[in-house]
């Protein structure tokens, strides 16, 4: 979702003009906080410059750069820790010369350099170790700077006034560095050393120690990100030391693999992406003030740098692709979106009674009002996929009382649906752009991303084609809820209303002309006869007829669709085709995984098996094969990889679910009461056989050993606790 939104006539546009993340960068996250070096471990002011500490939408510090005897240091290797938690630099020095004489010959000195995050502060152990034969002095230099820039500002945004950098605070082993913003809040940027530098200043630091051959010294750097604190700076606070703030770092993630299901494979490059795939989502997974148990404060961010806050519609779908692995990402999402959900009207904000929110803003523009993001809810799709969510939550865990808990903010996200979603009253969900907000209003959200053939763009009301399989979708699930609730007159309402809704999409939205469903019906109710990737959307929510459905899992793989890596979003045939946009031709993860959904749906497992392929070998040449937000749609090209999106996110949450929902699909796996079923289960030729550990229905636990021959899949339960069923069916 790396974007940029500019604002012209009170109207925000999606544009692609922030620089990506460069190659060989490195992100750390830990809840609110997250920041971006590159190799070297340092943060330089480099290329459009996103780079930096950021913290609740702010960046602490913005320049960090540690020189050896007043010269950069030489690279050696530089790593981030399978499970994110740790990212480690092994440097050496440059030949020093003084006067004349080489005074210590490179590679002399190996510095090792460990990092992490740990919610509002960032630590860093620097360890030196002397080979060579005589003793060393070693001069070590910090540069720092905070510019306490909005993520807005760094995005590109240009602010007609800044609030003010306050006087800094330096004393012998810290420096406070502060700026008073426009919102009135002081936000301080707290940089400490375990030992005292011997000069120190508002910028820079110096540190000197003499080793003998062989020694090894260590000292320790903690930067706190502060808010909310007043003008007349305090006594330093405490703080946790490193290694408890890293032992509950380990202690977190020990406790999600405990809670979790795991997957191993036959196939280790696989291995790799399941398991950067997983520690990407417990990365981006943030705990929230919300909910009255653990489970109910925890949420996925959608992603790094742009996105490290909630987002409604990232949060659903990822939790929906992460459901059977741990059904607890469901949970605190949905716990989320009731207690944010609206229930007002403010036009400002888009929003209307029952809607689920699209985004939420902290930083210092938001505050002021500078962009309407605050609590934005902008999104037209966020609430039937709120009511999706809640209905397949129960199917996998059977909580009734979490639903009953949340069944007051289904009945206003249903009315909401009913009413003001449905703006000119013809049975679909609409959008029109909002006063101040965005333009288009679902995920393929650009500003240029609803079109007709001819390319001309769309005027609203808009009604998506894959929005109203949604609401289709969500009609269906709250019936069922309604059903388990003893509501049975609400069951038969909605059961009727989604067959009503199903008979007006394949009426309006189906076109002969392109074997497609259209991508959307304009104000006029014209067609837009536009092949996207939307339509396969309605296989996933269960619309589309059995024949339809074969016309789209053939068209899907003709090669003006899919590149080889995937699905495109737009088909190369069309008007505004661009493989190199952002919405019109390039190729998402999770676009492509809720598709293969849909084809496992109307037993297209071969089609499926083709998507998890594409995306798999995508993954093999991506940087820690970890799969970014989206990538460019140019068809595969022999012994080359994809091209990569210059402006995309990584890592991002719903890219990172993807692969687990792919896998889901493929074994065709699902719940119900006490039953695990495997539908028609299948698995490509370059995993021969699948591990499941922990798989957790109620108080129930499976271990499972899933093995290919040839064109079949063998189930085996290795494991079992509790009492449940397991139903293999071919």
């Amino acid at each position: 979702m790396e974007r940029e939104v500019i604002c012209v006539d009170n109207k925000y546009y999606i544009l692609a003009t922030s620089a990506r993340i460069g190659q060989g960068s490195r992100t750390l996250k830990h809840e609110e906080s997250f920041a971006i070096f590159n190799a070297y471990g340092d943060i330089e002011p480099v290329g459009l410059g996103e780079q930096g500490l950021y913290y609740r939408g702010t960046r602490y510090l913005s320049r960090y750069e540690m020189h050896i005897c007043d010269t950069r240091p030489l690279l050696l290797s530089s790593s981030i820790k399978e499970d994110n938690s740790l990212f480690t630099v092994d440097l050496t020095n440059a030949d020093v010369v003084s006067n004349g004489f080489l005074t210590l010959a490179k590679g002399s000195v190996h510095i090792l350099r460990s990092k992490f995050l740990f919610k509002n502060c960032y630590y860093e152990r620097i360890q030196l170790e002397n080979f060579f034969p005589l003793t060393s002095e070693v001069k070590i230099s910090f540069l720092f700077e905070s510019d306490f820039a909005d993520i807005f500002e760094v995005r590109g945004a240009k602010r007609k006034k800044r609030g003010q950098q306050m006087p800094p605070l330096v004393e012998k082993d810290r420096v406070v560095l502060s700026y008073e913003g426009l919102d009135r809040v002081v936000r301080q940027t707290v940089i400490r050393f375990s030992c005292p530098p011997e000069e120190i200043s508002s910028h820079q630091a110096i540190l000197k120690f003499k080793l003998k051959p062989k020694e090894r010294r260590a000292f320790y750097i903690v930067i706190s990100c502060n808010s909310n604190c007043n003008s007349n700076l305090n006594p330093p606070q405490a703080f946790i030391p490193y290694k408890k703030a890293f032992f509950e770092i380990r202690s977190k993630l020990r406790r999600w693999q405990e809670s979790s299901c795991l997957i191993y494979t036959s196939n280790e490059q696989f291995n790799q992406w399941l398991h950067r795939s997983l520690a990407d989502i417990v990365m981006l997974i943030t705990e929230t003030p919300y909910g009255q148990s653990e489970a109910e404060r925890i949420y996925p961010y959608a992603g790094i740098p742009w996105f490290n806050t909630p987002f409604g519609r990232d949060g659903l779908i990822t939790a929906y692709e992460c459901l059977w692995i741990n059904p607890d990402i469901a949970k605190g999402t949905l716990a989320y979106l009731a207690a944010t959900q609206a229930k007002n009207f403010d036009e400002e904000q888009d929003a209307q009674p029952g809607k689920i929110i699209h985004e939420l803003r902290e930083g210092e523009m938001a505050a002021t009002g500078e962009i309407p993001f605050a609590r934005y809810y902008g999104s037209v799709d966020a609430t039937p996929l709120f009511v999706i969510l809640a209905g397949k939550y129960y199917d996998r865990t059977g909580d009734i009382e979490f639903i009953k808990k949340i069944w007051p903010n289904l009945l206003l996200a249903l009315k909401w649906i009913e009413s003001y979603g449905d703006i000119d009253r013809d049975g679909f969900v609409e959008y029109v752009a909002s006063e101040r907000g965005l333009i288009n209003k679902g995920w393929r959200d650009s500003h240029d991303s609803v079109f007709h053939a001819d390319g001309t763009l769309a005027e609203g009301p808009i009604a998506l084609v894959e929005v109203q399989g949604y609401v289709y979708q969500a009609k269906r699930e709250a019936a069922k809820l309604a059903k388990v609730l003893g509501k049975e007159d609400l069951t038969i309402k909605w059961l009727q209303e989604a067959k009503e809704l199903k008979e007006k999409i394949e009426k309006w939205f189906w076109s002969e002309e392109i074997s497609c469903y259209g991508m959307a019906l304009d104000g006029q109710k014209k067609l837009c006869q536009v092949r996207s990737s939307c339509a396969g959307h309605l296989l996933f929510s269960g619309v589309a007829s059995a024949e339809r459905a074969q016309k789209l899992a053939k068209l899907f793989f003709e090669k003006h669709f899919f590149s080889g890596w995937g699905i495109r979003t737009v088909s190369s045939l069309e008007a505004l085709y661009n493989p190199l946009s952002y919405h019109n031709g390039s190729v998402w993860p999770h676009d492509n995984a809720l598709i293969a959904l849909g084809l496992c749906r109307y037993g297209f497992k071969e089609q499926a098996l083709k998507i998890l392929r594409g995306l798999f070998e995508a993954s093999t040449f991506f940087e820690l094969h970890r799969l970014p937000e989206l990538f460019c749609g140019f068809p595969k090209r022999p012994s080359e990889g994809p091209t990569h999106y210059p402006v995309a996110c990584h890592p991002q949450a719903w890219a990172a679910g993807a692969v687990f929902l792919l896998l889901q699909a493929c074994l065709g796996l699902s719940f119900k009461e006490n039953e695990i079923r495997f539908y028609h289960p299948v698995l490509p030729d370059f995993l021969d056989a699948v591990w499941i550990k922990n798989l957790k229905l109620g108080q129930a636990r499976v271990n499972f050993y899933v093995k290919r021959y040839e064109r079949d899949v063998v189930i085996n339960v290795t494991r079992k606790e509790g009492q449940v069923k397991i139903i293999v069916e071919k």
